[in-house]
């Protein structure tokens, strides 16, 4: 009589796999998923001779490095490193293992993707088509002053939208916005920035109904105000408008616009930090990424020893 074939995963494993079913009642892709990754991991113990039970710390960071090595996402790497933290922390719960290797791991880096990035050109052409809406002159004046003051302080999108009204303070030249942690900061306003909010205040009415509203940017929805998803759709209308492919706009793009064009005309890291709000400064460097793989497509594109 044929013996029953054992489960790559050996017992422990499929005891594993019991488990995330019967106590954490995962669907079947996510059980796919953990059977894949550990099956994987335990292909490279067979081929070391080793079993879960004795497997050492040297051996797993030998794994993860082949990861990385065959060109695994980052992503796809952190994923098996996460399905082997748990299989090994089960293992001692277990008492199959007095120790646990697998938390002495690193977790790999994952790669950041870079922000998308419109050139000046197409700002320029986004603010044309804004004021182009002759047969809406109040819509005209409301999306200019929206990509004006959008571009000139670079915005988080729900600080936009949630400017209160006068947004002047004692010096019109900054706004002073209230940002992630109600941490106040001060953003300088540009003259056409500063220009379009005045040219919108005669039309501002038009979008209040009943008594005066508080928001520069009021709305008659429930949030008083012109909300986040609004003003997406607007910009992404205004994209087609102009020919540029809507899926290349939104309002955080327009936010990597400002802080890129910025760095890219001499802006100093610090001073742009200040004014997106970030709090650590690694988080603004990722500008000077962009500018960097932007340079280095310039030169495969026309540089003529490039092409040989």
């Amino acid at each position: 009589m044929a013996r029953p074939q054992q489960s790559p995963l050996g017992r422990h494993g499929e005891a594993f796999l019991e488990m995330l079913s019967a106590e954490r009642g995962l669907a079947k892709n996510s059980l796919d998923a953990y059977q894949n990754d550990l099956t994987d991991f335990t292909g490279h113990l067979t081929a070391r001779k080793e079993t879960p039970e004795r497997v050492g710390i040297d051996s797993l960071r030998l794994y993860v490095q082949g990861l990385a090595d065959a060109g695994l996402k980052p992503a796809t790497a952190a994923r098996r490193l996460s399905a082997l933290r748990q299989f090994f922390r089960f293992m001692v719960q277990e008492g199959i293992r007095s120790d646990d290797p697998a938390a002495l791991l690193d977790a790999p880096k994952r790669g950041r993707p870079l922000p998308k990035l419109l050139s000046e050109t197409e700002v320029d052409r986004l603010l044309v088509e804004a004021r182009a809406l002759r047969e809406e002159p109040a819509e005209a004046a409301r999306l200019t002053a929206l990509l004006e003051v959008l571009y000139a302080t670079g915005l988080r999108v729900s600080e936009l939208v949630s400017l209160r009204w006068p947004p002047f303070g004692d010096d019109p030249r900054f706004l002073v916005i209230r940002g992630k942690g109600g941490k106040e900061r001060l953003v300088p306003l540009s003259e056409p920035a500063r220009q379009a909010i005045t040219d919108y205040a005669g039309w501002r009415g038009d979008f209040i109904s009943g008594k005066a509203s508080p928001w520069l940017f009021p709305s008659r929805g429930e949030s008083g105000h012109l909300t986040r998803q609004r003003f997406g759709q607007l910009l992404k209308d205004l994209a087609v408008a102009a020919g540029i492919s809507p899926a290349k706009v939104s309002p955080h793009v327009l936010r990597h616009a400002f802080a890129s064009h910025l760095l890219a005309h001499g802006a100093d890291l610090r001073a742009v930090q200040k004014m997106l709000g970030h709090a650590d400064i690694s988080t603004t460097q990722i500008y000077t990424h962009v500018l960097e793989a932007r340079k280095q497509a310039l030169v495969r594109q026309h540089h003529p020893l490039a092409k040989g």
